[in-house]
C-alpha cells in the first residue's frame, strides 16, 4: 500500500534520499562506505488545521550502530530567526533507529502572528558530524503575498501558441530527474517487492524500462545515475569479475539511452554514473561521460571500467571531469564530504568548472509511492548554500533518487531547466541549459520561478555598477499562491555569509558593496512546497570619482 498522507507533509533529511543507496550485501564492500547517520523531520506544513492532534515525528537510523545515542533539538524560529520555542533530547539507536514523536501545541496567540516560520532541526551522535537543517512550517493562516503578472512560461506538454510578447523570456521549461538507478546497479526493483537498495544488478527493470516508465507518467527526461563500482556485480569488489563484461554493460547503458531517445521524439533518456561512495566520499552524477570510471579490480588486478579514478580523490576526478568537459551534480551532499585540497566541500577550479548542480531536495530513494504524494523527503539547502560560500557556481537541481520501479512518480518534484524556443530538447540542448545554469528546483511540478538582476537570468555571472534590481517571477498552472518568499545573498569564498535580505520582495533593489557576491531566491506555495531559482553571480564595481 502506498504512503498517502492527508495533508501535506514536511520532512527533513540529513541523508536519507540516496545517501544509503549501497545496503544490500556486497562480497567484499566495507561497512564503512556504506552506512551513515541520518535524520527526518515530519510535521505538517499547517498543524492543526483538521481536528486531528498533529504530530512532530523524528526518525533517526543509522545501520550497523549498536545502541549508540543520538542528540537532539528542534527549535521553532520566527521569520527573523528568534527562537520561540526548544525540544530536545537523546535516546539510543536499537536495531540501528530510534522514532520520536513530540506532540504540536503551538498557536498563533501562544507564539506569533500567523506566517511561515520554520523547525530546524539538529542531531548528532558522537562519531557522526552533526545534522542541521530548517524547513518552513506555517502558523495561523499566513497572508498571501502580493506577486507580479508572469505568464507561464511554455512546457513540452503545453507549447508556445501564440507570439510571444516583446519584454517575454524566449524559453521552454521541460521537467525531469536527474538522478535514479536500475538493475545496473542497486535499483530497478518491482514496486510489491523493494524494501531498498537492490543487490547490484539483481532487480528486473533496466534502462529501457526506466526510460518508458519516466515517460509515461509525464516527465521530459530521466537519467539512470548507476553507482560507478557496482558494474561487477556487487559492491565491493568481485575477485572473479570480468573487466571486458562491466565495460559492456556500461556501453549497453548509453546505447539504450540514444535507442530510446530517438524512437521517442520529445522525451530525452540519459545515461551516466553515480561516481564515489558515502562515508569519507561522497556521491556525484557524471551527466555525460561516455567512458566507465572506478578504482576496483578483480583478483588478476585488471581494473573494472575504462578510465581509471582512485576512490575519494575528488581533486583528481574533478581535474579530469574539466579536461573531459563533463558537467557533474552533487548528490544528497554533505559538508563533510567532496573533500578537495584537505577540505569537506573545499573549492577546486577544476571542481567549479565541472560541478553544475547541487541537489537541494530529494524524496525518498526507497519510496514505492506512484502518485506523488511520498511523504518522506530530504532538505540540502544548507549544504548547497555551503558549496556557494566556498566558491562554487551551482545551480539547485531537485531529484528523485529512485531505487524502485517508479522512475519519477514518488513526488512530485522535478529538477526544471530552461532551453531556447524552438530549439528542441536534446542532450545538447541540455547540457548548454545546464552549462548556464538555466535550472530551476521545484517541488511542484505544476510551478515555475524564474529570478532576473537588472535584465540578466539566473545563472549568468556579470559585473555591475550602481543599483541591483533582483526581480522573481512565479506561475502556477493551477493558480497557487505564494505564502514565503526570500532572497538570499552570499559571498563566494566567504564562510556562513549567506542570509536572507531583510524586507526582501518580488521586486528588490540593493546596491551591494564592492566585490564577489551571489542570491537566489526561495519561494513556498500556500500549501508549503518550495521553489529555489538558480542563483546569479554578481562581481560589483566601485563607482568612480564621475559616477559619484
Amino acid at each position: 500500500m502506498f504512503n498517502q498522507p492527508k495533508r501535506p507533509a514536511i520532512l527533513i533529511a540529513g541523508a536519507l534520499a540516496g545517501a544509503i543507496n549501497c545496503r544490500a550485501t556486497g562480497a567484499a564492500a566495507p561497512v564503512a562506505d556504506h552506512h551513515e547517520f541520518d535524520a527526518v523531520l515530519e510535521a505538517p506544513f499547517h498543524p492543526g488545521a483538521d481536528d486531528a492532534a498533529p504530530v512532530i515525528k523524528l526518525h533517526f537510523s543509522e545501520p550497523g550502530a549498536r545502541a549508540r545515542r543520538v542528540a537532539w533539538r528542534l527549535a521553532l524560529l520566527a521569520p527573523d530567526g528568534r527562537r520561540l520555542r526548544l525540544w530536545r533530547g537523546s535516546g539510543r539507536l536499537r536495531g540501528g533507529a530510534l522514532d520520536v514523536r513530540l506532540p504540536w501545541s503551538i498557536r498563533p496567540a501562544a507564539a506569533a502572528p500567523a506566517g511561515v516560520y520554520q523547525l530546524q532541526l539538529e542531531a548528532d551522535t558522537r562519531s557522526r558530524q552533526p545534522l542541521r537543517q530548517r524547513w518552513d512550517i506555517a502558523i495561523g493562516q499566513p497572508p498571501a503575498l502580493a506577486m507580479p503578472a508572469f505568464a507561464m512560461l511554455p512546457t513540452a506538454h503545453a507549447p508556445r501558441t501564440v507570439s510571444p510578447a516583446p519584454d517575454a523570456l524566449p524559453y521552454t521549461v521541460y521537467y525531469g530527474n536527474l538522478h535514479s538507478q536500475t538493475s545496473h546497479s542497486d535499483g530497478g526493483g518491482a514496486l510489491n517487492d523493494c524494501h531498498g537498495a537492490q543487490a547490484p544488478q539483481s532487480a528486473p527493470f533496466g534502462p529501457a524500462d526506466a526510460y518508458d516508465y519516466a515517460r509515461r507518467h509525464g516527465l521530459d527526461f530521466l537519467m539512470t545515475s548507476e553507482h560507478n563500482h557496482m558494474y561487477d556485480g556487487s559492491e565491493g569488489s568481485a575477485p572473479d569479475a570480468d573487466p571486458a563484461r562491466a565495460k559492456a554493460l556500461y556501453r549497453q547503458g548509453l546505447a539504450s539511452a540514444a535507442d530510446y531517445s530517438a524512437a521517442h521524439p520529445g522525451f530525452l533518456a540519459i545515461y551516466g554514473m553515480e561516481w564515489g561512495v558515502i562515508s569519507n566520499g561522497g556521491h556525484l552524477n557524471i551527466l555525460n561521460s561516455p567512458e566507465l570510471l572506478g578504482w576496483e579490480r578483480n583478483a588478476g588486478g585488471d581494473l573494472l571500467a575504462d578510465t581509471f579514478t582512485a576512490k575519494g580523490d575528488y581533486d583528481a576526478l574533478y581535474k579530469l571531469m574539466r579536461q573531459r568537459g563533463w558537467l557533474g551534480q552533487f548528490n544528497h551532499p554533505k559538508s563533510n564530504q567532496f573533500r578537495a585540497g584537505g577540505r569537506g566541500l573545499g573549492y577546486s577550479a577544476d571542481g567549479d568548472a565541472a560541478m553544475a548542480l547541487c541537489e537541494v531536495m530529494n524524496s525518498s530513494a526507497f519510496s514505492v509511492n506512484a502518485t506523488e504524494t511520498e511523504g518522506q523527503r530530504s532538505n540540502y539547502e544548507e549544504v548547497c548554500r555551503q558549496a556557494l560560500e566556498a566558491g562554487y557556481h551551482v545551480a539547485f537541481s531537485s531529484n528523485q533518487d529512485n531505487h524502485c520501479a517508479n522512475w519519477g512518480a514518488a513526488y512530485s518534484n522535478r529538477t526544471a531547466v530552461l532551453i531556447p524556443d524552438g530549439d528542441a530538447l536534446s542532450a545538447v540542448s541540455l547540457l548548454d541549459a545546464v552549462r548556464a545554469r538555466r535550472v530551476f528546483a521545484t517541488m511542484d511540478r505544476q510551478a515555475q520561478l524564474v529570478m532576473t538582476a537588472n535584465g540578466h537570468l539566473m545563472g549568468e555571472r556579470f559585473s555591475n555598477t550602481g543599483a541591483l534590481t533582483l526581480e522573481v517571477h512565479y506561475a502556477h498552472a493551477a493558480g497557487r499562491s505564494v505564502a514565503a518568499l526570500a532572497i538570499i545573498a552570499g559571498t563566494p569564498g566567504r564562510k556562513n555569509s549567506a542570509s536572507a535580505l531583510p524586507g526582501a520582495g518580488a521586486s528588490t533593489t540593493l546596491t551591494p558593496a564592492p566585490g564577489e557576491h551571489f542570491y537566489y531566491a526561495r519561494l513556498t506555495q500556500d500549501d508549503g512546497k518550495i521553489l529555489w531559482s538558480a542563483p546569479v553571480w554578481v562581481t560589483q564595481l566601485p563607482l568612480t570619482t564621475a559616477q559619484r
